[in-house]
C-alpha cells in the first residue's frame, strides 16, 4: 500500500465502507428470509391460516422496506429502514415460532422455521454491530 492510500483512508472512509459491508450482509440474509417467505405463502396451510398469510406479509413488508435505500445505494438510509422495522420482523419470527408446529409437523415447515430464526438473529447481529460505532 502506497502512502497516499493510507492517507486517504479517513475514518468516513473506514465507516461508509463498514456500513456497505453491514448492507451487504443484510441483503445476503434477505434472500434466505424471500425463501422462507415465498414457501410459507404458497403452502397450502397459508390458504387457511390467517396467522401464516400474516407472517408471509411481515417478511415480505420487510424485504421491500429496505429495497428503496438498496436501489439508491444509500446505506445509512438502507440500515436506519431495517433497524426501524426489525422488531416487525422479530415479532413475525416468533410468531411462526409459536404456531409452526400447530400448523404443520412436515419437515419442510421445520427448516423453514429455523432458517427463519437464523435470518432474524443474524439481521439483528448485523444492526447492533452497525450501532455500537
Amino acid at each position: 500500500m502506497s502512502d497516499s492510500t493510507i492517507m486517504n483512508d479517513s475514518p468516513s472512509d473506514a465507516q461508509s465502507s463498514s456500513l456497505s459491508a453491514a448492507v451487504t450482509a443484510i441483503d445476503e440474509q434477505l434472500s434466505h428470509l424471500w425463501m422462507v417467505r415465498t414457501f410459507i405463502k404458497h403452502s397450502d396451510e397459508a390458504q387457511e391460516d390467517e396467522d401464516l398469510r400474516d407472517i408471509a406479509r411481515d417478511l415480505y413488508d420487510y424485504i421491500l422496506a429496505v429495497a428503496p435505500a438498496k436501489l439508491a445505494e444509500d446505506d445509512e438510509a438502507y440500515l436506519k429502514m431495517a433497524q426501524k422495522k426489525f422488531s416487525k420482523l422479530r415479532k413475525a419470527a416468533e410468531l411462526y415460532d409459536e404456531i409452526q408446529a400447530d400448523v404443520s409437523s412436515h419437515t419442510n415447515f421445520e427448516m423453514a422455521n429455523k432458517s427463519l430464526q437464523l435470518v432474524v438473529r443474524q439481521i439483528e447481529s448485523i444492526l447492533q454491530s452497525t450501532q455500537s460505532r
